[in-house]
């Protein structure tokens, strides 16, 4: 069978975490860059897919497509190793140390963030016929989601601020869920199944994920939005980063290892101690 129990793929979780933090700086740099590129490219497609409709919801659907195509590639989102980076460290594995872990962390935001800005800078020459035309209307539409999601938030005031970090916390949930989802399967047709599902969920609903948004606001102040760096570095990147480690390191990796990862050698443990009483009582 394809499928792998929760107390399997738990570990594979504490293993996948492990090895990100001994890769070495060229393959995290590289593998991070691409899988921004690739996400903010899917994000550029859903958007577009739902000024052409006109049905945002037929976007959501296609939007997983990028997220999919990055695992299956064996590239890292910041998402994703903010959820698996931080078990090793609780499992205590041989090596790995904070420092490790912030190694980590800051290579693969780097290498995301350069891979959504590259992929911003080729979509804007394509929405403004390289910068000769007005943006086109999936353009202005990139425009206004960056002004709402950032200036929008800041004159809601703390409401506003609120309401961006529930969403961040919220989005790495169901993000990181997609991550682990795959390990579930052996199949590449089971982890699209399975990572398909929590990603459509995230996008639909609007939540906040760190490396989307280094496309999307990028992108709206190169094509001219109104709204600053400052906006948005301080009224989403910077809160959605921390929802984002919270959802992804509670709901999803402290769980899982709490009532899968540790609860096993503890359930094997007492059916050994069974056994034994069993021979003995013989």
């Amino acid at each position: 069978m394809s499928y792998i129990q929760p107390q399997e793929f738990a570990t594979k979780m504490v293993d996948a975490g492990e090895a990100k933090v001994f890769m070495s700086t060229k393959d995290t740099l590289i593998r991070s860059y691409m899988a921004g590129a690739i996400l903010a490219l899917a994000a550029a497609f859903a958007v577009t897919v739902a000024v052409n409709t006109g049905n945002f919801l037929i976007g959501a659907l296609l939007f997983p497509v990028g997220f999919c195509t990055l695992y299956l590639l064996g590239f890292d989102l910041l998402t994703g190793v903010f959820t698996l980076v931080p078990l090793a460290l609780l499992d205590k594995r041989a090596g790995v140390t904070w420092q490790g872990l912030w190694r980590n962390w800051g290579l693969v935001f780097l290498g995301n963030f350069a891979g959504a800005m590259t992929t911003a800078f080729f979509m804007a020459i394509t929405f403004t016929m390289g910068f000769t035309l007005e943006p086109n209307d999936v353009g202005q539409r990139l425009m206004d989601i960056g002004h709402n999601r950032t200036v929008g938030y800041a004159e809601a005031g703390a409401g506003g601020m609120l309401t961006l970090f529930v969403r961040a916390i919220m989005c790495n949930w169901m993000v990181s869920t997609g991550v682990v989802a795959a390990m579930m399967s052996t199949s590449v047709s089971g982890k699209i199944m399975a990572m398909w599902m929590p990603i459509l969920i995230f996008f639909y609903l609007g939540f906040e994920h760190s490396i989307v948004n280094m496309f999307l606001f990028p992108i709206g102040i190169i094509l001219g939005a109104e709204f600053t760096w400052g906006d948005y570095l301080l009224f989403n990147e910077i809160p959605t980063v921390i929802g984002n480690l919270v959802g992804g390191l509670t709901f999803v990796g402290a769980m899982l290892y709490a009532t899968h990862y540790k609860a096993g050698p503890s359930r094997r443990a007492i059916i050994e101690r069974n056994d034994d009483a069993v021979v003995a009582a013989e």
